[in-house]
């Protein structure tokens, strides 16, 4: 089991709260996440965070697909990872339709055709086997539809990536489970009850069968968020220690079954509780 730490939307000014951030990497944390919506991006926040650490992967939960084409999340995730030391996250999503089509101007369209697009396209970029082709329902490269010019041509990245990056994708439903399990190396399922994981699980593991590739828990990340607001006496962390281990998210089959990353709400506190030995 693995802890991260989430720094959520920024609220109406940006502000990154770095000596929390720092304090957490001290403390061993392996991961801190950025968010999006239709204010702060996650990628600036990213790679401010990865500017000022050493050693704590930075990750995006999530990166809204629809706001950049596949190549460009490809070469930012690419750059962003070459320049830390290969601790870049790459976290996708379709976001939602009210974001999508009142935010971003675009058809909300096929969520998860588009991930499993998306997801190809940047994979195919990354491995730089050979020049980039795609058809598909969302994406056509090169692009040959109305208005092309007719000199489009396949590519390959000019910067070379290492092929361990990892991909993750923001899914609750059913399908979108199946999906995550299929084509990325990871998932955040937001609302996800460790006591009743197999709700997630058979899910996740439907989608492995389906993958062009052997797959397992071996090598994929499950990573629930889960908010956490304690007080800062130390009767305050038994309290919240207490309850945190009876609900089930330290119970030992599901740290066994899985590869897990609990994503907190950032509050130093609760990272302190953990320094004190009190989980």
């Amino acid at each position: 089991m693995k802890l991260g730490i989430g720094l959520g939307y920024s609220p109406s000014k940006l502000k990154i709260p770095m000596d929390d951030i720092l304090f957490a990497e001290k403390m061993g944390f392996d991961s801190v996440w950025a968010a999006e919506s239709y204010g702060s991006d996650a990628v600036s926040v990213a790679s401010y965070v990865l500017a000022q650490t050493s050693k704590i992967k930075v990750g995006t939960a999530i990166m809204q697909m629809q706001a950049r084409t596949p190549a460009m999340t490809a070469m930012t995730a690419m750059s962003l990872n070459a320049l830390s030391d290969n601790r870049f996250l790459l976290g996708l999503g379709p976001s939602g339709p009210q974001v999508v089509e009142g935010w971003y101007g675009q058809a909300y369209g096929r969520p998860l055709a588009r991930t499993k697009e998306y997801i190809s396209i940047v994979r195919q970029i990354i491995a730089r086997e050979e020049p980039l082709q795609h058809e598909g329902h969302h994406y056509q490269i090169p692009f040959k539809g109305e208005g092309s010019s007719g000199l489009g041509k396949p590519l390959k990245s000019i910067l070379h990536s290492t092929a361990d990056l990892k991909i993750y994708t923001a899914s609750i439903t059913p399908a979108g489970l199946r999906c995550a399990g299929e084509v990325s190396d990871g998932v955040f399922p937001i609302w996800m009850n460790p006591q009743k994981f197999d709700l997630v699980g058979e899910h996740v593991e439907e989608g492995f069968a389906q993958s062009s590739e052997e797959k397992s828990y071996d090598d994929f990340d499950v990573a629930p968020s889960i908010p956490k607001s304690i007080d800062a006496s130390a009767n305050g962390f038994k309290l919240c220690a207490s309850c945190f281990q009876n609900v089930g998210f330290l119970a030992p089959p599901l740290v066994c079954k899985t590869s897990l990353i609990f994503v907190f709400t950032l509050a130093r506190s609760f990272i302190k509780s953990i320094n004190l030995g009190c989980i």
